[in-house]
Formats: C-alpha cells, sequence, structure tokens
C-alpha cells in the first residue's frame, strides 16, 4: 500500500527513480513543488504583472513573509520570531555581533563542530574577541557535563549544532538548555543538519537563537534559511544591521510613504520589536525564501513526528546491515541521540575514500567527513528514502567489500 512518503517521493523529486540519494546532509534535493514556486516567481520578474513596479516590490516583500508562518509551525514558535536569513553563517554572524560581550568573555564550542560555527566569534578583533574554548567529545558524544565543567563565571553563550555533520550525534538539547538558564549562558543552536528530519520544539525546549540554512534537510534552494529568536533573547540583544524594512510600516504603507514630498532621511521611525530587526532590511532572495517555503509546506505537511519515525526506521535498517557486513559504525547508538545520519567507517580512509568511489559509480551518493578523528563515510537518510535505497547503498558496500 502506498503511503504518504511514497507519494511525495514519487511526485516531488523524479531524480529519485535514476539514483540513490542519500547525501541530504551535504545538499539536498529540491523538490519540483520548490523548483516550480522559483520558476512561477521568475516569471513575474520577467512581466511585472502588478500595475506599478512599486506595487510588484510590495508583493515581493509579502510573499517572502509568507515563508515566517512555515518556518515558525516547524520548530513551535510564532511567526514574529522568525527572521528570514541568507544561510547559517549569515545568522550565526548576526548572533555574534547581537550577544554583548565584554573583555575576558568566554564561548564554548564542540571539537566535533563545523568550521563555520565558531567562525564569526574568531573573526572579531581587539578586545571584542572572547576566548573560545573547545569542549572535547566523550566518545563521539557530548554530554552536557562535559559543557558544565568547561563553563565558568565569564562564559557567555554556548554555541553548538544540534547534531554534529562528522558522526550524527544528536545533542540533548532540553539538557543543555537547562545548564543554559541555570547559569545564565545564552544558547545558540545551529540546527542544519536536524531540522526537517527530527523534530525540535522551543516551546517545550527554551533556546535562545536557532539558526538553520535550507539547503540541506530543509530541501530548499541555495541562500535560503531562517533564525529564531526567543522574545525575552530580542530585548538583550542588540540588532547588528538595519534597513528600512527594519521598521515598523508607516501610516498608509511604503507606496504611499514613498511618494509624499515632506519625508526625509531623519524621518521619524520606530524599529520593530519582531525578529526581523535582525535581517538585512533590504531587498531579500524572494526566489529562494519562496522555494523554502514550498518545501516546509511539505515537511509540516508529513508532519514531524511521522518523518521522524520513518527515517528511524531506515537508520535502523541500515545499521543492522552494517553490523550484518561486520563493517563498524561511528555514529552513537543511542535512540536519544540518533539522527538522519549514519556514519561508518573502515580500516584507513583510503578504503573509505575508494569505498565511495565505488559507490558513486552506481548512481549511489554519500559523503566522507570527518572532524577531530571522528567520522568516516557518511549516509543521509531523509524522508524521500526508501528501504530499496538501503538494500542497494547495502548490496553495494557489500559487493565491493567481497571484491
Amino acid at each position: 500500500m502506498s503511503t504518504a512518503f511514497d507519494r511525495v517521493r514519487h511526485e516531488q523529486f523524479p531524480a529519485l527513480g535514476g539514483k540513490v540519494f542519500l547525501d541530504a546532509a551535504c545538499a539536498s534535493l529540491a523538490p519540483r513543488a520548490a523548483a516550480e514556486a522559483v520558476a512561477a516567481l521568475m516569471r513575474d520578474v520577467q512581466s511585472y504583472p502588478a500595475r506599478s513596479a512599486t506595487a510588484f516590490h510590495i508583493q515581493l516583500d509579502q510573499g517572502r513573509d509568507a515563508t515566517r508562518p512555515e518556518a515558525a509551525r516547524l520548530i513551535g514558535a510564532a511567526a514574529e520570531d522568525i527572521a528570514l536569513v541568507e544561510n547559517t553563517s549569515a545568522a550565526l554572524t548576526a548572533a555574534a555581533r547581537a550577544i554583548p560581550l565584554e573583555p575576558g568573555d568566554n564561548i564554548l564550542v564542540a571539537d566535533l563542530e563545523y568550521l563555520q560555527v565558531p567562525l564569526a566569534w574568531r573573526q572579531m578583533g581587539g578586545g571584542a574577541a572572547p576566548e573560545i574554548r573547545l569542549v572535547r567529545h566523550v566518545d563521539g558524544t557530548l554530554p552536557a557535563g562535559a559543557f558544565a565543567a568547561a563553563a565558568d563565571g565569564r562564559t557567555r553563550a554556548v554555541v553548538m549544532s544540534s547534531v554534529q555533520w562528522s558522526n550524527g550525534y544528536r545533542a540533548d538539547l532540553d539538557a543543555m538548555s537547562a545548564l543554559c538558564r541555570a547559569r545564565g549562558i545564552w544558547l545558540v543552536v545551529d540546527a542544519i543538519q536536524q531540522l526537517g528530519a527530527f523534530p525540535v520544539d522551543v516551546g517545550q525546549t527554551p533556546i535562545d537563537i536557532l539558526v538553520c540554512g535550507g539547503h540541506k534537510w530543509l530541501n530548499a534552494p541555495f541562500g535560503a534559511g531562517f533564525m529564531y529568536l526567543s522574545p525575552a533573547s530580542r530585548q538583550r540583544l542588540a540588532p547588528p544591521i538595519a534597513g528600512y524594512l527594519s521598521v515598523n510600516p508607516p501610516d498608509g504603507g511604503w507606496g504611499e510613504y514613498f511618494r509624499t514630498p515632506d519625508i526625509t532621511p531623519l524621518q521619524p521611525v520606530t524599529f520593530t520589536s519582531d525578529a526581523r530587526r535582525f535581517e538585512t532590511g533590504g531587498t531579500g532572495n524572494y526566489p529562494g525564501m519562496a522555494g523554502l517555503a514550498a518545501s516546509l509546506r511539505i515537511i509540516n505537511g508529513l508532519g514531524a513526528g511521522a518523518i521522524e519515525a520513518h527515517i528511524r526506521g531506515l537508520t535502523d535498517a541500515l545499521i543492522a546491515g552494517l553490523d550484518r557486513l561486520g563493517v563498524r559504525v561511528v555514529t552513537p547508538r543511542g535512540p536519544a541521540h540518533r539522527s538522519g545520519i549514519v556514519t561508518f567507517g573502515l580500516d584507513t580512509v583510503a578504503r573509505e575514500a575508494a569505498l565511495i568511489e565505488h559507490l558513486l559509480d552506481r548512481a549511489i551518493m554519500v559523503s566522507h567527513r570527518y572532524t577531530s578523528g571522528v567520522g568516516g563515510v557518511r549516509v543521509s537518510c531523509h524522508f524521500y528514502n526508501n528501504g530499496e535505497d538501503i538494500e542497494r547503498l547495502l548490496d553495494a558496500i557489500g559487493a565491493w567489500m567481497r571484491r
């Protein structure tokens, strides 16, 4: 019997008819709905269907805003808590500039993290740059106790990925949130390797700032993502950038404002208290956001719980198959810390690379990733994958090993 996942796979991801795509943790396939949304917007840009260019520009902003409620629904937030950003890097940079720091402060970052996670703080010059303390992993895991031991009275933020990119370890965000609340530490979460596959509910797990690019597990076009800023946090943050869309719209709207003769560059304005205060405040990536909104509608329609259960079934089958082949599974096996990523290793990096070439020759797409000595062949199981994908992968691994 066909399931909702079967229907979405068939209707939205035609490329899967010719390949096994198990690499959402690198960059995912976009669904047909996202591609069509981008194409439709670009056709409008060619023709400008509105009465005037001003009216069309306002429509573009309104269309972009439609992404907010979909992102908010995904994480249990309100639309006004969502800032639309270009990517995770832009959001992390905004967070680094917004969190108040003093000389001698420090932030905590795990040694398994992707290079980008602490980079914005590393770029800070002079006395504004905090000490960056690496919290060492424990056999590929990151217990909250390790962060508690590394923190002191000058620790201002924990900056962490909710799922580690090299081995798929999913952090205990509840424990990390409780630690940060108890000690008055900012919690900044990069959820790009989790959202779209496993749920996060900011209503149940308090997080100050959550960032997520759209091109991985959200299956969106490049250059479109979002940032969540909790209402309480926004009151204590310094917005790092401003544009005219950072202020509350004037009476009568922008169209009326633009043709008012006595306006000046120093016209009185009121900055919004919404999370969009942390956006660029200017012309945005309208095509990317149209695609992201379309992808989010599919994910929200399937349901976060159903997607998690589907992915768990696939990763369970994959791990069981790797065990039968005698392959070393790198990903921590505890159910509470599992994600859509399963990483396995061979006896040398060179053999892993050779296996990946063997898989790619057979149109089976996976990645090769390491950080701090942890990693191997990384397999990403998403909602558009099915049991046949896992079987083809395992069969190809087994054939290579026998050869």
